[in-house]
Formats: C-alpha cells, sequence, structure tokens
C-alpha cells in the first residue's frame, strides 16, 4: 500500500514539474551589467534601458577684474532615454535615444529653421547591421565620425561640457547610411570609417540634392584601448602599457543650407562646406594626453538676401588641448586650453576666441555617477582693440545614470 501510494504521488507530480520546468525555460532572461536588460526566451529580441542626468549650476562674472554676476546658468541641462538591443540575430542590433531637457533638443526660437521648426526629441535612430568581426554597417539617424570629442558620449567627458572648438566646426548627427571597417596587423590596430548622408541635420521635414561626405582614419600603434578607453575621457582603467591613437578625417557638405552644415540657422544662399579633423589621444597609468585641430572652409562663407541682411560661416581653425591624470582614489585632474581663429574673411563677424579651463572630478561608479567643478577664463578677440570680452566661469555638476 505504501509503494502504490508513493507511485501515485510520483505520478502526480510529474506533471506538476513538467510545467514548472517549462514556465521556468519561457522566462525571459534579465541582465543589470549595464541598465537594465532583458532577452526574450527563443533569443530572437533582447532590449537594455538605460537613463542619465546632468544637473548643472554655473556662474559667469562680468569682466575679467569684475566679479560681479553676468549671468547664473541652474538647469537640468540633459536628461536622456536610451533602448538598444538586438532583433533577429545578434547580427542586427538598433540604439534609440531620446532626449528631453530643454538645453538638449538643440533648438531654440532663436535658431528655428525651415528644414526643422521643432525641438530634437530624437537623438539616435539607428540599425546596425555586423556581418563579421571586420564589418559594421549603419542605417538611420546618428552622429557622423567626426571629432573624437563629439563622438565621445556628453557622459563620457571629464569637464562640464565640450570645448568651444567643438561648439563652432562640429558635424554632429546626421541621417543616412555609414560603414566601419576594422583590422590588425599584430598589436598594430586601424579603423576606416565612412558616411554618406543627406546633409541638413536631424529631424528634418525635407533635403535637397546635396549629400554630405565624411571619412575618418583612426590608428592605434599600441593596439585596443581597455574596454573601449579610446572612447571616454580619462584614463579611467589606469592602461598598463602606453595606448595611442592617431586619426584625422574629413567631412564634405555639398550645398549645405545651415551655418553649421548639419546644425546652426538656415543661410540664405547653398554653399558647399569642408570641414577637417586631426585628433589625437594617449592613456597611461591614470593620465590622459587630447590633442585636436579642426578647420573649416567654405565655398561662400557670406550669404545676403534681398533686403542685404547677412548670414555667414564661421570659417577658420581651432585647437584644443587637454591633460589629466585619476590619483588612486578615483579623483581626476584636469586642464584645457582652447582657441578659435576666424579666417580673415569673416574676421569682422567673428570673434577670436581663448578658453583656459581646470577641473576636478570625482568618479563615484566611472562615468556613471560622478561629481564635477569646473573654472574657467574665457576671452573674445583677446587681439583686436574693439569688442573686447573676458569673464570667469565657474561651475559644479552632478552625473547621475545606469
Amino acid at each position: 500500500m505504501k509503494i502504490y501510494t508513493l507511485l501515485l504521488a510520483l505520478l502526480l507530480a510529474c506533471p506538476v514539474a513538467t510545467v514548472a520546468q517549462t514556465q521556468e525555460s519561457n522566462q525571459p532572461l534579465f541582465n543589470f551589467k549595464r541598465g537594465v536588460g532583458l532577452v526574450t526566451p527563443d533569443s530572437s529580441f533582447s532590449i537594455n534601458m538605460r537613463f542619465r542626468v546632468q544637473s548643472r549650476a554655473m556662474y559667469n562674472s562680468i569682466a575679467k577684474d569684475d566679479f560681479g554676476v553676468s549671468e547664473y546658468e541652474m538647469r537640468v541641462r540633459r536628461l536622456r532615454l536610451r533602448f538598444e538591443g538586438f532583433m533577429y540575430s545578434p547580427k542586427l542590433t538598433y540604439n534609440i535615444q531620446l532626449s528631453f531637457s530643454r538645453g538638449d533638443m538643440d533648438w531654440s526660437m532663436r535658431d528655428q529653421s525651415n528644414i526643422n521648426t521643432s525641438p530634437n526629441v530624437v537623438r539616435d535612430a539607428v540599425v546596425y547591421y555586423r556581418p563579421n568581426e571586420n564589418w559594421q554597417f549603419a542605417f538611420g539617424q546618428t552622429k557622423l565620425p567626426g571629432n573624437r570629442q563629439r563622438v565621445i558620449s556628453s557622459g563620457d567627458q571629464q569637464f562640464i561640457d565640450r570645448s568651444i572648438v567643438n561648439v563652432a566646426f562640429n558635424v554632429d548627427r546626421d541621417f543616412g547610411f555609414q560603414a566601419v571597417y576594422s583590422n590588425q596587423f599584430g598589436g598594430f590596430h586601424y579603423m576606416l570609417k565612412g558616411a554618406l548622408t543627406a546633409g541638413e541635420g536631424r529631424n528634418v521635414f525635407s533635403t535637397d540634392k546635396g549629400l554630405a561626405y565624411t571619412g575618418r582614419l583612426e590608428l592605434l600603434p599600441f593596439g585596443k584601448f581597455t574596454n573601449g578607453g579610446d572612447y571616454f575621457e580619462g584614463d579611467l582603467e589606469r592602461e598598463p602599457t602606453p595606448k595611442l591613437s592617431l586619426a584625422g578625417g574629413m567631412s564634405h557638405n555639398e550645398g549645405a543650407r545651415r551655418t553649421g552644415g548639419q546644425i546652426g540657422r538656415d543661410l540664405y544662399e547653398q554653399t558647399d562646406i569642408q570641414t577637417y579633423i586631426f585628433d589625437g589621444l594617449l592613456k597611461y597609468r591614470g593620465m590622459a594626453l587630447y590633442a585636436e585641430y579642426m578647420a573649416r572652409e567654405a565655398d561662400n562663407p557670406i550669404t545676403l538676401n534681398a533686403a542685404g541682411d547677412r548670414r555667414h560661416i564661421l570659417t577658420g581653425r581651432g585647437q584644443n588641448y587637454q591633460l589629466s591624470y585619476i590619483f588612486p582614489n578615483n579623483v581626476e585632474l584636469a586642464g584645457r586650453y582652447s582657441r578659435i581663429t576666424p579666417n580673415q574673411e569673416v574676421r569682422s563677424l567673428e570673434n577670436t576666441e581663448e578658453a583656459y579651463l581646470a577641473g576636478v572630478t570625482k568618479y563615484l561608479r566611472a562615468h556613471r555617477l560622478k561629481l564635477q567643478a569646473n573654472v574657467g577664463y574665457h576671452s573674445f578677440n583677446p587681439f583686436l582693440p574693439v569688442n573686447n570680452d573676458y569673464h570667469w566661469t565657474t561651475g559644479v555638476q552632478v552625473e547621475l545614470g545606469i
């Protein structure tokens, strides 16, 4: 009798165990390594959700010898949501990034354009296909392969914001096709990047027949950086051996309709714009040295309308240098020098600018959670007798994200 009772109990338990095992195998797989992610039970789809916010307070003085308040800046500088993952196959991935703070939409009434008349919530919406370890193809809206500081995420910067050189000459985001080829010879690694895009920037209503052509070559003679360290600022990985990246590129925007090519106010006449980019990065045992040179030329930099009003393109050259060291307690000290020199053709319309900046950052969880403080000195037209403007600036920022 006891044997029959035991057999009956086992028979009744078998369906329950089978159902439980089936349900367990059908559960999605969650992970929390980088944000909040899940993979479907059949591995046909994945999604990873992340957010970050930058809260900022800044002060600008009236002049170099007058520390009265010219203005305060107190706001949420950036608020982002990001979704990424794969669909159908791990070779086919996607990236969607949305911005929600006013200062993060690259839009104001002053810069309203006939091409783009609304706030830019959508920053990235792009699909990637990686057939093998050497090639990657992209289609959609995302950053162009321009200067390194622009391509590095705003959440991975070692200062509160990017340099004045980046503001003046970067090629920003655009919609179109991109391709990356990477390979190596022994320890020598290199990457070729190219883009064929609309040339109008992001979230535009319409495009014209002119396209933008962007190319970039990166050389890493000592091999790859640890955990992609060539695309975040500061040597948080404390590279045990020297790591170096040298890069150069160019972007040609045919028939550009805006003052910055992909960004800015509408020009009164279309013109071709060429942007030249050279940058280098060295990291070793907590030290990071970054140098960047950019130049911009235009076939017709000053455009006029029927009423004689002018809108122009800032042509000229810029240079930016950054040096930093991170201590074992994850406190980083950094310095920056930046300079913009306009071409003679727009010298009467644009300022020569110089900026000196010192910063300290406490990394609590790398770039995902950090406290930053900057103090700087900014001058306009330092070598001209008119329109001189010198002022001091200080700021603090908290970066929080997953």
